[in-house]
């Protein structure tokens, strides 16, 4: 049997995922790397690929502000690497690919953080597991949408970063990472959200 290996864009998406994968009661996999950026991930992605002794690859990474534009970048990798009908839009509840007929390409997965369909990061995937009607998110809110333009020192693809660390630093113990805050509790693991991404894990890499 092939390696199964998990890719990610980052290392908090690693360990968010991986965290999540814990709570779910998700076996390991062979192999997870995470390479510090986008760009990397996706000059790696065809080489691993082709890699002969990979039987699943499944890779995690955000949209940031267009959904379609990342999901062209992977569909032309997945193209020129010989999967025929790659879909024109990635499927919602996370896209899995067989591999070709007579090649040995692995069965491929893609996750686009947050939810395979609208513009985001990470951090807006954890907006949906913070508890409901948390009043201490609520001021958060807020009190980031409060400052005035010319103090805003972070961009607005970054402004849910700013919203769960916000969040986090206010904590009775401030500023945990995040896959320690997962693990601990702060987030509501029970989600549906989450079960969307242990459904799409669990449907690539243990069919």
């Amino acid at each position: 049997m092939g390696k199964r290996i998990l890719l990610f864009e980052g290392l908090d998406d690693l360990r968010v995922v991986s965290t999540l994968c814990e709570s779910r009661g998700l076996p390991d996999v062979d192999e997870v790397k995470q390479y510090e950026g986008v760009h990397r991930l996706l000059e790696s992605f065809p080489i691993r690929l082709k890699e002969s002794d990979v039987e699943v690859l499944g890779v995690v990474l955000d949209a940031d502000t267009s959904p379609a534009g990342r999901w062209e970048a992977i569909r032309k990798h997945l193209a020129e690497a010989g999967y025929p009908d790659v879909p024109e839009r990635p499927t919602p509840t996370g896209t899995i690919l067989p591999p070709p007929p007579a090649s040995i390409l692995p069965r491929t997965g893609i996750w686009i953080m947050p939810d395979n369909q609208t513009p985001g990061i990470l951090e807006d995937f954890l907006r949906f597991l913070v508890p409901d009607g948390s009043p201490l998110f609520s001021h958060v809110c807020a009190s980031v949408a409060a400052i005035p333009e010319g103090e805003r020192r972070f961009s607005r693809v970054a402004e849910p970063k700013a919203l769960i660390h916000t969040w986090l630093a206010w904590q009775e113990e401030p500023g945990k990472p995040l896959g320690l805050a997962v693990r601990e509790g702060y987030f509501n693991v029970a989600s549906a959200r989450v079960d969307a991404l242990a459904s799409w894990l669990n449907r690539l890499f243990f069919p």
